[in-house]
């Protein structure tokens, strides 16, 4: 009987598909912007023909969300992402400022490994794949091991569109016997220029090991915060329509309430009139349980279920028109499961004294799991709203909208995205929806616009005809030059 050893399989794989990469990059970096939009278009075009079936394909592998929530993301991403991307220029000449002779040249960064995840994995994918072909880039994927179906036809219909209109074989590829050992090695190969890690959180440490450079879009514990001045029954109805919308698997999606106490009730009837319930204690307790192991591990089986589903099993007598599951909480702590995130219709809901209380507490949760997503303000006090904007370690500040959606780019002018960058130093490069100016360099063109002597002042007031002035003036620049060297070179002798 032969035996078949995956890791080896998905190692040897991984070298062929970032070798093939490397070599197709080159052909197409020679593309002007008009060929590469042709592609993206047919790649869009051809998915969007097929959004219903992979709705309903992703939903039948992975258990996640709701096929006609999934459908809307499918065609958000076909219609909305596609519709901004055109017209961007992202590779060749993409800046000029004649009066100051600067022109700027997109240069794609070459080869692009993507992790995309189990929550949205046709969505998310035909976006990554849109925006590395919009600038100039090859993209190879390693499917989530729960999606591996899924991502995989996905996959398909774009590659056999795109090659349809000339994108070179190897520039859109995926890697088709996926194991952590292949994965790894789809990263650390010498071709692979960046990293793409979008809601896979177990990656990211073996990601930033490669010393590759890493954009990070994951989930953090992203409250929503009802301020006093705010209009309670609206943001009700945007926070409820947000966590349940494909039950909460959405990247933005509140996970908690932050509410001055003074609004609280209101705040507690707008959301029951909402279908949320308050558990008590135990029922909160017998919830969490369903999420985590004693030792703080998630259990699987529970990540965008309804909340009807899981009072069910957790055994709570809710309401049957049940929407979402509200926890009360008092303090963000390593021992309180509520402080993090849960991936499902279930909030926590704390109350403060007034914003100032709320600010610190919003900063407690966003830092709690250290990724700083996304936080969502309900407030019409532009004041308060600015102390919010200025203080918060956040990704993206969301104000008066649902946080799914106005995350996504959907309810607001935000770029409409699948990936939205982490807002903690150190666990990406960027905290932008992620669009494909995140996938290029941007080169300088400088023009000279005045002569040396005009450029650095002189030691004296005499005139540039003097005699001497100008050695005068190279000496000058001489030693303004090995100052900045001795300033770029002091830490790395220190």
């Amino acid at each position: 009987m032969l035996t078949v050893d995956n890791d080896l399989l998905s190692i040897q794989k991984a070298r062929i598909l970032a070798e093939n990469a490397f070599e197709a990059q080159r052909r197409l970096a020679a593309w002007p912007q008009e060929r590469l939009d042709a592609v993206v278009e047919g790649m869009a075009a051809a998915v969007a023909r097929h959004a219903r079936e992979l709705a309903v394909m992703s939903h039948e592998e992975t258990e996640y969300g709701r096929p006609e929530d999934k459908l809307v993301k499918n065609r958000f991403v076909c219609e909305r992402v596609a519709a901004n991307l055109r017209g961007m220029r992202c590779v060749g000449v993409i800046g000029e400022d004649r009066e100051r002779r600067i022109v700027d040249i997109g240069v794609p960064v070459g080869v692009v490994v993507a992790l995309c995840p189990a929550t949205s994995p046709v969505s998310t994918t035909v976006a990554t794949a849109m925006n590395a072909v919009k600038s100039g880039n090859a993209v190879i994927f390693s499917p989530h091991p729960r999606a591996c179906r899924t991502m995989g036809r996905t996959l398909d219909i774009m590659i056999e569109a795109a090659q349809s209109l000339g994108l070179p074989e190897g520039c859109l590829s995926y890697l088709s016997t996926v194991t952590a050992s292949g994965t790894l090695e789809l990263m650390n190969h010498r071709a692979a220029s960046l990293i793409l890690v979008t809601g896979v959180p177990g990656m990211l440490r073996a990601a930033r090991g490669s010393g590759k450079p890493v954009i990070y879009g994951g989930t953090g514990n992203g409250p929503a915060f009802i301020e006093r001045t705010a209009d309670i029954d609206r943001a009700v109805r945007d926070i409820v329509a947000s966590k349940t919308f494909d039950n909460g698997v959405c990247p933005s999606a509140e996970q908690s309430i932050v509410v001055e106490t003074c609004v609280s009730d209101r705040v507690r009837a707008a959301l029951r009139r909402n279908g949320a319930y308050f558990m008590t204690d135990e029922e909160s307790l017998r919830l969490a349980a369903l999420f985590f192991c004693h030792d703080g591990r998630p259990r699987p089986g529970v990540v965008g279920r309804s909340a009807r589903f899981l009072a069910r099993k957790a055994g709570i007598a809710a309401p049957e028109g049940v929407t979402v599951l509200v926890a009360d909480r008092k303090y963000v702590s390593e021992q309180d499961p509520y402080s993090r995130e849960m991936l499902s219709p279930v909030l926590a809901y704390y109350m403060e004294d007034d914003w100032m209380h709320a600010c610190e507490k919003c900063i407690e949760l966003l830092l709690h799991e250290k990724n700083a997503h996304t936080l969502v303000i309900h407030s019409n006090d532009e004041d308060v709203i600015r102390q919010f904007a200025l203080k918060k370690p956040v990704g993206r500040l969301l104000v008066n909208t649902p946080a799914t959606f106005g995350g996504m780019g959907a309810t607001t002018n935000l770029f409409p995205a699948m990936t939205l960058g982490s807002g903690s130093a150190g666990f990406g490069i960027t905290a932008d929806n992620l669009s494909p100016l995140n996938l290029i360099y941007t080169r300088k063109v400088g023009y000279g616009v005045r002569d040396l002597d005009g450029a650095v002042p002189g030691p004296g007031s005499a005139g540039p005809e003097q005699s001497g002035q100008l050695p005068l003036r190279l000496e000058a620049l001489k030693r303004v030059l090995n100052e900045a060297i001795q300033v770029l070179e002091g830490p790395a002798q220190r």
